[in-house]
């Protein structure tokens, strides 16, 4: 499955990175701070315009489109799948369950035990908070797999293997077990000394919708992350 050709630099987006293109997906890595797709309240810059704006290669009255199949909290840094079509879309959200997700992050203090399995019953309140509840009729049930990687100081490195993809669930899960990940002023200790979310959507594996092939695509360590518990382990 070859990559098609790519449009001219000025054509190239920016403020995201394409980490892989063909005719069917777009496989990019989305810095802290960017919206996956705008909202009723906010129609600032996303990755969904930047990608759209690319795949018309500068022309507005281009037929191509770029499809969200799934989104990253504004302040998660990371990977992001885009289809290029619908049929696409469709198929890859329809394997959803069986695609592969696993995110970096680091949290406040120390896990016990050092790997499990979160699970609660997540809803969401008016003032669009995400918590846990014991009511299955008002929470979507959600797992977060997590692994300890290393200890530094007051902070851990984990590895989480997101089982459910629910808005917020690993800031909310790891924030009720009493670990919230630093930089997270939501659900977090507020102002921790962190101007970025320590929250980072490192590696996807998913069945390609046309060729039906296995894929893993894996992003680089953001830079704050080894300044905060040195070098990660693989």
């Amino acid at each position: 499955m070859s990559a098609t050709k790519r449009p001219p630099a000025k054509y190239q987006p920016k403020g995201i990175t394409i980490l892989h293109e063909d005719k069917d997906v777009i496989v990019v890595e989305k810095p802290c701070g960017l919206l996956t797709m705008g909202t009723d309240r906010d129609k600032t810059r996303t990755v969904h315009t930047i990608v759209n704006e690319y795949v018309r290669k500068g022309d507005p009255r281009s037929r191509n489109r770029a499809y969200i199949v799934h989104r990253l909290d504004r302040d998660t840094s990371g990977i992001l799948i885009l289809a290029k079509s619908e049929a696409a879309k469709i198929f890859l959200q329809g394997h959803w369950e069986e695609t592969d997700k696993r995110y970096l992050t680091i949290v406040h203090g120390r896990l016990m035990p050092k790997a499990g399995t979160i699970s609660s019953y997540l809803a969401e309140n008016s003032a669009f908070t995400v918590y846990s509840t014991p009511d299955p009729a008002l929470g979507k049930l959600s797992h977060t797999e997590y692994t300890v990687l290393k200890e530094i100081k007051d902070f851990s490195l984990l590895e989480i293997h997101l089982l459910t993809g629910r808005k917020h669930q690993i800031r909310v899960h790891l924030s009720e077990k009493g670990n919230p990940v630093v930089g997270d002023r939501k659900y977090g200790k507020g102002n921790d000394g962190c101007s970025n979310l320590a929250l980072h959507a490192r590696s996807i594996s998913f069945t390609h919708p046309v060729s039906g092939r296995r894929q893993t695509f894996e992003t680089a360590v953001p830079d704050f992350f080894t300044r905060l518990v040195g070098n990660v382990p693989n």
